[in-house]
């Protein structure tokens, strides 16, 4: 099955993986250390959404929240993404400052199912 790209999404996609959030810098660096072997990706279109860190092995996307995010909007996107199979976890940035094992061990957990 062919994935359909939008150009505009490809370009935005592009320009959020060339300037991450810290939130982004931080989360990326420890899924990258501790789960080398999740092949996790950044950025990621899924049809008309990026998603922050998408693992397509094991269907788990991870977003870094902050007070910018819309729970109307986050609910219909989210309801998008999991008919497409995938599982949404939202981190928000204040929890990866003050709780940054509790996410690791919540996103271990997820991809251990």
């Amino acid at each position: 099955m062919v994935k359909k790209r939008t150009p505009n999404i490809q370009n935005l996609a592009k320009t959020m993986r060339h300037t991450p959030t810290e939130f982004e810098r931080l989360l990326w660096y420890h899924l990258r250390d501790k789960f080398p072997q999740i092949h996790f990706r950044r950025q990621y279109q899924i049809g008309k959404y990026i998603a922050d860190f998408v693992s397509l092995k094991s269907k788990l996307i991870l977003e870094c929240d902050g007070g910018q995010h819309s729970k109307e909007k986050d609910k219909i996107r989210d309801l998008f993404l999991q008919s497409k199979g995938y599982t949404v976890l939202h981190i928000w940035n204040k929890d990866l400052i003050t709780n940054l094992n509790g996410i690791l061990t919540l996103i271990y957990e997820h991809i251990k199912k």
